[in-house]
């Protein structure tokens, strides 16, 4: 395959001229995507709105891309609020880990509040925090709802990177550890300018939480795409050095675009349901 992603991927440039620039503003943030990957996503998410939504974000864009990453900020003084960045699905059997209900409650009643503590709580927390948009947006608290919106899409985002969703949630139970960083992370800092993101329209979600598990699940079942990726770039390198991570780009690329394209699409469509359930309030200048 040689480097059949990353030549062809050069014409891409110009189109990603604004990303680049974003990233370029901001300090890498360590995290499940970094902190560069939940700013492509955002940057996407933009552009994926209808007209009469997007002039809002737009005008906005700067301030999304310098506090989506504020969860991050938050579990540096707050450690436990680390369950809310991820969910073990393995730990409640095989996909597609039916035993655990979508429900809250239910999920508590049937395993108890530690176990789903312990276990993670990202889908419910995207469901916490479109309610919480949704209402922001419906009062006119809009310096509210920028903030809001911003924090949402970081959790939008992080349910798309496979390795939050998974007890190997660092590639230790299967001798590849530092996965996720190297996918997530390293991935995005040294070929982000040429991705091709193809995000989707945004369109209206019915069911926020119900729609985040199915992120997870989604994102779950690319793991063994990834980990087989890795160990095949890992055949002819002794180490994690330039030509491993050519290798590891050009057997992983089409996944992890995947993921971020779809995120982005998720994030509007998150964004867009906010708005919509609120009444679809008129928006400020």
């Amino acid at each position: 395959m040689g480097r059949m992603f990353l030549n062809p991927l050069r014409k891409y440039l110009n189109a990603s001229v604004a990303i680049t620039v974003s990233l370029a503003l901001f300090p890498t943030v360590a995290g499940a995507w970094g902190g560069n990957g939940q700013r492509v996503v955002v940057n996407q998410a933009v552009e994926t709105l209808p007209a009469d939504l997007r002039a809002y974000f737009e005008n906005n864009r700067s301030f999304f891309v310098q506090h989506v990453t504020d969860p991050l900020d938050t579990e540096a003084k707050n450690p436990a609020d680390r369950r809310n960045h991820f969910i073990r699905l393995d730990k409640y059997g095989r996909f597609p880990f039916e035993a655990l209900p979508r429900s809250y409650k239910a999920a508590v009643s049937k395993f108890g509040k530690s176990k789903i503590d312990s276990t993670g709580l990202l889908p419910w927390e995207i469901g916490v925090y479109s309610q919480k948009l949704t209402e922001a947006m419906k009062l006119g608290r809009w310096d509210e709802a920028r903030l809001d919106a911003a924090i949402l899409a970081f959790y939008v985002a992080e349910a798309h990177d496979p390795f939050n969703c998974t007890e190997n949630f660092d590639g230790h139970l299967t001798n590849q550890t530092g996965i996720n960083e190297r996918f997530g992370t390293t991935l995005i800092d040294r070929f982000s300018s040429f991705f091709p993101m193809r995000p989707n329209d945004a369109a209206f979600i019915s069911d926020p939480t119900d729609h985040a598990f199915d992120a997870c699940l989604n994102g779950h079942s690319w793991l063994e795409v990834i980990q087989l990726a890795d160990r095949n770039a890992r055949l002819e390198s002794k180490s994690y050095n330039d030509e491993y991570f050519d290798r590891f780009y050009n057997l992983s690329a089409g996944t992890l675009i995947r993921q971020l394209s779809d995120a982005a699409t998720d994030v509007g469509s998150y964004w867009l349901t906010a708005w919509t359930n609120a009444g679809k309030p008129a928006l400020p200048h």
